[in-house]
């Protein structure tokens, strides 16, 4: 069977409290649909929470064939283990991230509204590049706004995946699918939903499935 067009990639709130509470959350949240990865974020966290949160974590995304990606530091994520690392344009650059873990870990790249950078970043090596904010965010400052049809001329000129990112919820998914979008990062979207994670991701899957459809044949 040919792989999904375009698939979910959850991030984590920034804070996560009550470690099994949420584990068990996102365990639900990961059998309601298809799911490619989890970005574990936490902010002005020390360390060993964020060891601790891998470690609680990746079973519960590795049992279901979900990549764990680590946000901004590439050190931890080669000593805790994480398949891969998220870089911005003010952390690590990505040459050092790659030398941090390794060819065979996922580097991804931050490229806000510039192909410009995501060009830079595919050339590199990156395994995938990230536009956005698409859409008003809470979860995180935004000092870009991107247009859905970077994501269309991304598809048509480019090998390297992107990834969508920026306020993305079930009520605004299926244009940026239907625009070109290999993924869809979403965290608020999801973890804030009214009717709970799960259902957000049976939402969600849905409108990326409608996306998908409209795609130029």
């Amino acid at each position: 069977m040919a792989a999904p067009l375009c698939r979910l990639y959850l991030i984590t709130p920034p804070r996560l409290d009550d470690l099994a509470g949420f584990a068990r959350t996102l365990a639900g949240a990961l059998e309601a649909g298809d799911v490619a990865a989890l970005q574990i974020r936490l902010k002005d966290v020390p360390d060993d929470v964020v060891a601790a949160a891998v470690a609680a974590l990746t079973p519960v995304c590795h049992a279901r064939d979900v990549a764990v990606i680590l946000n901004d530091r590439p050190d931890l994520a080669a000593r805790l283990g994480c398949d891969g690392v998220h870089v911005g344009q003010s952390d690590a650059r990505y040459a050092d991230a790659r030398r941090a873990v390794g060819p065979d870990r996922m580097v991804g790249v931050t490229c806000h509204d510039s192909r410009h950078l995501a060009m830079e970043a595919a050339e590199a090596g990156a395994d995938y590049v990230a536009f956005g904010a698409f859409f008003p965010t809470t979860t995180k400052d935004a000092p870009t706004r991107a247009d859905p049809e970077i994501l269309a001329i991304w598809q048509e000129t480019m090998q390297t995946p992107s990834v969508a990112i920026g306020g993305i919820t079930p009520q605004n998914a299926r244009g940026l699918a239907a625009a070109g979008a290999d993924f869809l990062a979403v965290s608020a979207g999801v973890w804030a939903h009214p009717q709970g994670p799960a259902a957000a991701v049976a939402a969600l899957e849905a409108e990326i499935a409608a996306g998908v459809a409209e795609r130029p044949a």
